[in-house]
């Protein structure tokens, strides 16, 4: 009793659900029409009053007749119209799902439990290693941009490839992000050969769902910044980055590490994409009229 009471003394802090004892008894304390924790001490008495005087009339019981009470009591936990609806929304929760299952089934709870908690961790630092980046289109008519894989009516804007960060930005996933921004401009440049389309002249960054940013992320838009200007000297044209929307902490460390500056003096900061391919165009469009 000490030992639940505890336990509810600190998960009552952390949000976590009232600790009865285990799932089967947890279970069959349900089924059996218990509301509140009372029924701990009504369960307790009626536990001490049959270990004490009736054991003699539960000698001769088989033991399959006591896990059939567990297991017609705890059957009621599985929750398959839930495990349905964990396959339709995502895939692999509903793997964790069977792990976490099959897990308690063959081998223990807490094994079961383990396994669930280690996948769930994995699933977290690829998304935390391999964040998404997708490349954003206008939608005619509009000046809205959005994922050209979700949206075939959108198109994309020659001499521009705009791309969007759709997570934090740090030490975990700059170098997978450098690589696969890079990998983006180099599949524009190589379509821009065969479709013979315009030059790659700037590169938009949306980093609107840009939560959070360290200094790995702040070398990565540095580095990106270079890449660029190597690319248009190698090319013999002016390539450029842009940086659109970037939030208040992300704009505040941009400032702090003398970055900003560099963006706002060759007017490559923007507010929305629209702003930025608006401003742009007439910067190309008018540096290729001085060039006549």
């Amino acid at each position: 009793m000490m030992a639940i009471g505890l336990m509810n003394m600190v998960g009552s802090s952390t949000s976590c659900y009232v600790t009865t004892g285990a799932f089967s008894r947890s279970a069959v304390n349900y089924n059996a029409g218990a509301k509140t924790a009372f029924s701990n001490i009504v369960m307790s008495v009626t536990v001490m009053v049959t270990l004490l005087f009736l054991m003699p009339l539960f000698h001769y019981t088989p033991n399959v007749v006591l896990g059939a009470i567990i297991v017609t009591a705890v059957i009621g936990l599985i929750d398959v119209p839930a495990a349905y609806l964990i396959w339709k929304i995502d895939k692999f929760d509903f793997v964790v799902c069977l792990c976490a299952f099959f897990g308690v089934l063959f081998i223990s709870v807490q094994g079961g439990l383990a396994i669930a908690v280690a996948i769930s961790i994995f699933k977290i630092l690829l998304q935390i290693t391999r964040p998404k980046t997708v490349m954003l289109g206008n939608i005619p008519g509009t000046n809205i941009y959005r994922n050209l894989s979700h949206y075939k009516e959108a198109k994309g804007i020659p001499g521009f490839l705009i791309l969007s960060i759709e997570a934090p930005v740090n030490f975990a996933n700059a170098t997978y992000l450098n690589e696969r921004i890079s990998r983006w401009i180099e599949e524009y440049e190589l379509e821009e050969e065969v479709n013979k389309q315009s030059d790659l002249q700037f590169v938009i960054l949306d980093m609107s769902a840009v939560s959070a940013i360290d200094t790995s992320g702040i070398s990565l838009i540095k580095d990106l910044k270079k890449t660029m200007e190597r690319r248009g000297l190698e090319a013999m044209r002016v390539v450029q980055i842009a940086l659109v929307n970037p939030v208040g902490e992300v704009m505040e460390k941009l400032q702090r590490a003398n970055k900003a500056q560099d963006f706002l003096g060759m007017d490559c900061l923007f507010l929305t994409v629209g702003e930025a391919v608006a401003s742009l165009s007439f910067k190309m469009k008018r540096g290729a009229s001085n060039n006549v």
